[in-house]
């Protein structure tokens, strides 16, 4: 009894035309974020409305199109055109921390350029892993400097102009001093094994004249 008094209801309601449907199921799927089911699509619309019958049709108007409506599983979604996902790809600034070893050798480099890794090694007290030079050069702070006229012509290291427009500095002489480092914990209060007096503040102007121009060095 309680069907057919239900049914009459029903009865008393016309189902809107089709293409109202498709609107109402566009509108739906176009504020959904996941996939809808033909069940929710059917249980959000006017009694008498037909999900599935609808999105027949609206796939169809949208084929070529920017949008296309596609089948997820058993649900519905509104998705940009495969050929076109390129224009939603976004580029990002990726935050990388440096590790301890990498802002010690970064320092070396930036004060003592042009730098061996031997002598980076011998001034950290420590050997400088090759992980730990890569990523200093991935993040195109350091290149490589011409080769010291030494047994073996070992390649020396630099920083790059990358480096300095990062730091905003105008050139490496503009480097904090061994006060401002160790206050930004940049340094251990005391010098490593092997630093002895070669690391100092840059006010030789001999020193720092011929880093810099190992700095632009091709």
């Amino acid at each position: 009894m309680a069907e057919d008094i239900e049914k009459t209801e029903e009865s008393l309601f016309e189902a809107p035309p089709v293409a109202e449907q498709e609107r109402m199921c566009e509108a739906i799927l176009f504020a959904s974020a996941e996939p809808v089911s033909i069940k929710e699509l059917n249980s959000r619309m006017p009694h008498g409305a037909d999900a599935a019958e609808a999105l027949v049709h609206l796939r169809k108007r949208y084929e070529g199109r920017g949008v296309q409506v596609v089948k997820v599983g058993d649900a519905w979604a509104m998705r940009t055109a495969a050929d076109l996902g390129f224009l939603m790809q976004k580029e990002t600034v990726e935050t990388r921390k440096l590790s301890r070893a990498a802002i010690e050798t970064l320092a070396i480099i930036a004060y003592h350029q042009p730098v061996t890794r031997a002598e980076i090694e011998e001034i950290r007290g420590v050997s400088v892993s090759r992980g730990t030079v890569d990523q200093l050069l991935e993040m195109e702070w350091i290149r490589f400097g011409r080769r010291k006229m030494t047994p073996g012509r070992p390649v020396t290291f630099v920083v790059t102009q990358g480096f300095l427009d990062h730091f905003g500095l105008e050139s490496a002489r503009d480097l904090p001093g061994l006060k401002e480092l160790r206050s930004a914990g940049l340094l251990e209060s005391r010098p490593p094994p092997g630093l002895g007096p070669q690391l100092t503040e840059p006010d030789d102007d001999e020193e720092s004249s011929e880093g810099q121009s190992e700095l632009f060095e091709d």
